[in-house]
């Protein structure tokens, strides 16, 4: 996925007369210096203000129980104490659960690290050769496949130019979606703003479902600093806008001749291979479809 996002700038690079292997070079030390700024200066960032945000949970325990109980004074007929007493319990049940987990999982976290540090210096190494040896791997996968393979080489011509078309594409809707994400809630006075905008960013990887789930945190972020004030209104008036502009300019910019699959495809896509496979099945939901799609055009009917 990282060497299809980094071709099109190694492509740019020998379109500007420099020679392939000195653009992998180029790209791949521009990899390694984006690679360096998330790790050095965003996930520190994102990690202390993911603790600072479990740590202000508790508040909404007990603005929600106020709010309930003044509900209750006013309403006694829809709520009573011990309804509302029994919530704010279970609530506050889930939240111990969750610091409980995100604790242990500190603690058992050095074989976990020991993964990690294995994978930052793996997946620089593949990404290099993959940048560099493309034509020969391509080669001796050709060499693998049978001579009479014209459906195939239909199908990998377009499913190849639309996964990378894709893949580029959605890496540009995420840094464009989260950065404006962050800067505009910098500006409202936002304390999550770094937590915020990585999680916006990276809900527009899962159509529709992505942007759904990612308001829940906004709303309780929001909440937490603002209570129901104008300030909070601000907040979810900008996100808004922001999911507004994402989805009616950003994605038809991006998108519009890459993938051409209908929302009901898109969807069911999801469930399917989200169904077969978690998380990666969802992540690659759209080129899967993609493949799919490109497999039906390119059969043979007689």
């Amino acid at each position: 996925m990282i060497a299809y996002m980094l071709e099109a700038l190694v492509q740019y690079f020998v379109s500007r007369g420099i020679l392939r292997n000195f653009s992998v070079v180029l790209t791949f030390l521009v990899f390694l210096a984006a690679l360096l700024f998330v790790v050095i200066g965003v996930i520190p960032v994102v990690s202390t203000q993911i603790s600072s945000f479990l740590d202000d949970l508790p508040k909404i325990v007990s603005q929600g129980r106020d709010l309930l109980l003044s509900l209750q004074l006013e309403y006694p007929s829809l709520l009573n104490a011990e309804q509302v007493n029994n919530l704010i319990a279970s609530v506050a049940s889930e939240f111990t659960s969750v610091g409980q987990y995100v604790l242990s999982f500190s603690l058992a976290s050095i074989p976990f690290l020991i993964m990690v540090i294995i994978y930052f210096l793996l997946v620089p190494l593949l990404v290099f050769f993959f940048l560099k040896d493309k034509y020969l791997l391509l080669d001796w996968l050709d060499s693998l496949l049978p001579r009479e393979k014209q459906v195939l080489q239909t199908v990998w011509k377009d499913v190849d130019q639309q996964i990378g078309n894709y893949i580029r594409g959605k890496f540009y809707e995420i840094v464009i979606v989260g950065t404006t994400t962050f800067a505009a809630f910098v500006f409202l006075g936002l304390s999550y703003a770094t937590l915020l905008g990585v999680l916006v960013g990276m809900s527009v990887v899962v159509p529709y479902i992505g942007a759904a789930v990612v308001t829940i945190p906004v709303l309780i972020a929001a909440y937490l600093e603002f209570g129901f004030s104008s300030d909070f209104a601000w907040v979810i008036g900008v996100y808004a806008f922001i999911q507004a502009l994402d989805g009616n300019v950003l994605v038809p910019v991006l998108f519009s001749d890459v993938v051409n699959l209908h929302p009901i495809a898109i969807i069911v896509a999801i469930l399917i291979f989200g169904g077969l496979w978690g998380f990666w099945g969802v992540f690659f939901a759209i080129p899967l479809a993609t493949l799919v799609k490109s497999l039906l055009a390119a059969w043979p009917l007689d």
